[in-house]
């Protein structure tokens, strides 16, 4: 006991010599259950992301707050939209930082990734009766100098973990060496990204398939401004192939959609605007969108999908699992910073291809109208989106039984 206290005493005479943080306000705590997800690691960042949807998307009112290491710079994470659903940095290991952090968010539940642990901000979690699990740890995030040097800080702070998922045999052998019991452990798959099958209205869909029988159609979703001129050109090269073709152009804002608009307009395109004209006839060679809400739509009647924001720099991209989860295939610009690794994934197994300029956008998009070539890449997308799926079902699950057993707990009380 002494040497475990010694251990742990030294860390945190250590970590207050750097004085604590300045006080930035944290957003306001909604109210209701809040769950905590921990990255401890820049490069899965976007799967807890993924994971925070999902969870948010299968459980009503539940919050979830994001928090990111050091190594994550804010211009390489995602923005989101998402209510309720915050992204900030941990904060810092001064105990005063970390009792105003906890203070604040008062989480439900701490799922830690990767590991990196962080001794008094693990230890004052569990002290405040947070239910705590690890997944996707692994053996590197175990192997510095704290953890050959002070081994009974890494054996208590991993008894405060109620389960553990490692993303591998080694990794699970490398933490029971540090001292987590083997019947709290289990080796499974990596964490990773799966995207969101984003909604849509059912009449909606039924109408505009209907539209659309027997034509063919592609959708290039969040088109900034520089953008336009690119898509507009690649959709007169595919044209001279095939007469029929219907671009459905959705803007980045909705400002951006009146330029659309007026751009497609000046090139003598046919022209229409979702939800004040009509639904698209036979004549119909361009329709404008603007609202973010129709993206799910559009992805499920379009067999291929150019994602904007993704050919101008200082934007990231946009996330390509939303078109993938609903059968598009994916062709995209260089610049797609944010979600990296999600396009590496689909264009290693075929599912997305890069284009640079108008001229590569339109001989893509010549090729994937046709069915099977389009029907391939969407298969390939599928297969990517579905790696690592039964590990998100099951955490979900496990976060979703322990929030019913708080909730009840808070229940009998009262």
């Amino acid at each position: 006991m002494a040497a475990r206290s010694l251990g742990l005493t030294a860390y945190r005479a250590l970590v207050r010599r750097g004085g604590t943080e300045s006080e930035t306000p944290y957003a306001p705590r909604p109210q209701g259950e809040l769950v905590w997800m921990h990255a401890a690691e820049a490069g899965n960042v976007l799967a807890v992301l993924d994971l925070a949807k999902r969870l948010m998307t299968m459980r009503d009112r539940v919050a979830v707050l994001v928090t990111l290491p050091e190594s994550a710079a804010a211009h390489d994470i995602p923005t989101t939209e998402t209510r309720d659903l915050f992204v900030i940095q941990t904060p810092s290991e001064h105990p005063e930082d970390v009792g105003r952090f906890l203070e604040h968010w008062r989480p439900d539940f701490c799922l830690w990734t990767w590991g990196a642990l962080r001794p008094n901000l693990v230890l004052e979690t569990s002290a405040r009766g947070c239910a705590m699990v690890m997944i996707d740890a692994d053996s590197a995030a175990f192997d510095g100098r704290r953890h050959r040097w002070l081994p009974d800080v890494t054996r208590k702070l991993l008894a405060t973990f109620e389960y553990v998922f490692a993303r591998s045999d080694t990794a699970l052998r490398r933490l029971v060496n540090l001292g987590l019991p083997r019947a709290k452990g289990e080796a499974t798959s990596a964490l990773l990204a799966g995207g969101q099958a984003l909604r849509c209205a059912d009449t909606d869909l039924a109408d505009m398939s209907a539209c659309l029988v027997g034509r063919p159609v592609w959708y290039a979703t969040q088109v900034l401004p520089e953008e336009i001129p690119v898509v507009l050109a690649a959709h007169r090269q595919a044209l001279r192939l095939s007469h029929r073709l219907l671009l459905i152009l959705h803007t980045h804002d909705y400002a951006t959609a009146d330029q659309a608009y007026e751009r497609a307009r000046a090139r003598r395109f046919t022209t229409i605007r979702w939800g004040d004209d009509p639904y698209p006839d036979e004549t119909t060679q361009v329709m404008v969108v603007d609202d973010p809400g129709d993206r799910g739509l559009f992805f499920r009647v379009a067999p291929v999908s150019f994602l904007g924001s993704s050919l101008v720099s200082g934007h990231g991209g946009c996330d390509p699992f939303e078109a993938a989860a609903l059968g598009s295939a994916v062709l995209y610009g260089p610049k797609v910073r944010n979600y990296l690794p999600s396009y590496g994934r689909l264009a290693t197994a075929g599912a997305a291809r890069i284009v640079n300029d108008a001229g590569a956008l339109g001989n893509a998009v010549s090729r994937l109208i046709a069915p099977d070539q389009a029907a391939t890449m969407a298969h390939a997308g599928w297969d990517v989106i579905s790696e690592g799926a039964e590990l998100a079902d099951r955490v979900i699950e496990l976060i979703q039984d322990r929030l019913d057993e708080k909730a009840g707990e808070l229940d009998a009380r009262t």
